[in-house]
């Protein structure tokens, strides 16, 4: 049997096993990669762990160590505590914020990950802080990152248009931009409706409507109106058809949704406490890590290691046991799967298909497979090194002028990072990673099914879009 046939089989098997068996995917995936590597490759035990990612791993060790520090000490509770003073009881808008606000960095340039490592922690404890489902603000944040990927100041669309260059082709950066970003915004759209958006602006309105009734102008309500109790409820947070058992709510209050969203509303009369020393020097690190890693370009796991490590030695008893954050079974089940999935770029099995694909001689078809074969690639992948492979693939059929480049081009990008969202990928992983460990099997779940749904919509969708009307 082929060993392309025996790995892709192999990968099937690790998801199929992990998801039916609790045992964590990545060991699986190391498994899988140690029996075909030795047993078919032939591989030394060194060239097994070629594809092992370093930088990942000390992305998502350095980034989630800091940011437990941070939470330890409470510097994240001040933080979105001052959020929330701005935002009020908005909590419909909420994620829009977090969506166009994860847009920030990439549009500035930032790779995804960079942004993410920065925002997530935020944005998610925002979230939970406003009884926002742990989903759809995990999802906000990383399609928010994407709207700003092919900005003509990120790294990304640099790629794409030196690759098209080198292969003869010419791609509209304005087009290249415009139509990812409306492509997410839109997916941005499905996500508000499908996770709560409907009933936040619902609830939104009943409590608006009845505190006309009860309040003065000038009146700051202890109770929102309308609520399952008319008590107050510790940690500043009422709630309204909710289960406490699962995420991290305000104060450390669990909440998990059970059919209908959380009204969870911070109160607006909390008290602000002052920022202690240490707490300042967090938020300094925090900055010191996020500018060295967006305007210098610096590895940003390691700057936040550093950071976390100073800020261990110097308060460390404001920080106890916070080492204890760093997600070992996140780090594990991404650098597992992506250690197998670099085997499999290694015996040649993506470059068999991608081939095989570009010499059908059909137009149409080519364009859309190779879509398709972008989408589920870069979801194990890398999406920047993985689009410069696409466009010089798509070259020789584009050359003859039967399907636009700049509309092919469009499509490929957008299918290539839309499944960013799957938890195997950088910006993935480090959303994932900052949720409750509590809350992560079910969000794992959750982003694992979306990002297999953009992996199937977007070479669709993208190519009724943009391929279709251009061919």
């Amino acid at each position: 049997m082929s060993i392309h046939v025996i790995g892709v089989v192999g990968l099937v098997l690790v998801f199929v096993i992990g998801t039916l068996r609790p045992v964590n995917i990545g060991a699986l995936a190391l498994i899988a990669t140690f029996l075909v590597g030795t047993l078919v490759a032939h591989e030394t035990v060194d060239e097994l762990l070629a594809g092992f990612p370093p930088d990942l791993f000390v992305l998502l060790v350095g980034v989630t160590y800091l940011f437990g520090l941070a939470a330890v000490n409470g510097t994240l509770e001040w933080l979105i505590d001052r959020a929330v003073g701005l935002l009020g009881d908005r909590p419909a808008l909420v994620p829009w914020m977090i969506f166009f606000f994860s847009a920030v960095p990439t549009m500035a340039g930032a790779l995804g990950p960079a942004g993410v490592a920065m925002l997530a922690p935020l944005c998610l404890r925002l979230g939970a802080r406003y009884g926002i489902d742990r989903r759809m603000a995990a999802l906000m944040v990383m399609h928010g990152s994407c709207l700003g990927n092919f900005s003509p100041l990120n790294g990304l669309a640099i790629i794409v248009r030196q690759s098209a260059e080198a292969n003869g082709l010419e791609v509209s950066a304005t087009e290249l931009f415009f139509g990812n970003a409306a492509y997410n915004i839109g997916l941005a759209v499905v996500i508000y409706l499908l996770f709560g958006g409907r009933t936040l602006l619902r609830e939104r309105g009943q409590r608006l409507s009845e505190a006309t009734g009860t309040l003065g102008s000038g009146d700051v309500p202890d109770r929102l109106p309308g609520l399952a109790t008319d008590a107050p409820v510790p940690g500043g947070v009422g709630t309204s058809d909710v289960t406490l058992h699962g995420g991290m709510g305000a104060g450390g209050a669990a909440v998990e949704r059970t059919g209908s969203v959380s009204t969870a509303l911070p109160r607006l009369d909390a008290e602000r406490t002052p920022l202690r020393v240490d707490q300042v020097i967090t938020m300094l690190i925090i900055l010191g890590v996020a500018v060295g890693a967006l305007v210098f370009d610096l590895e940003i796991g390691f700057l936040a290691l550093i950071g976390a490590a100073l800020l261990h030695l110097a308060f460390p008893g404001r920080v106890a046991n916070a080492d204890r954050r760093i997600v070992w079974s996140v780090v594990l089940l991404i650098c597992g799967v992506v250690t197998y999935v670099g085997a499999l770029q290694r015996y040649g099995t993506i470059d068999v298909i991608g081939n095989g694909i570009a010499g059908l001689g059909a137009p149409l078809l080519t364009a859309f497979l190779l879509c398709l074969v972008g989408a589920f690639t870069s979801a194990f992948a890398s999406s920047a090194g993985l689009i410069a492979v696409l466009i010089p693939l798509a070259a020789p059929f584009l050359a003859r002028g039967e399907v636009g480049a700049t509309a092919m081009i469009v499509a490929l990008a957008i299918s290539a990072t839309v499944v960013d969202s799957t938890p195997f990928s950088s910006v993935g992983a480090l959303t994932l990673a900052n949720a409750p460990e509590e809350e992560q099997p079910t969000l794992f779940r959750t982003m694992l099914a979306w990002g297999i749904s953009m992996a199937v919509t977007a070479p669709m969708l993208t190519w009724l879009i943009f391929i279709l009307p251009n061919s």
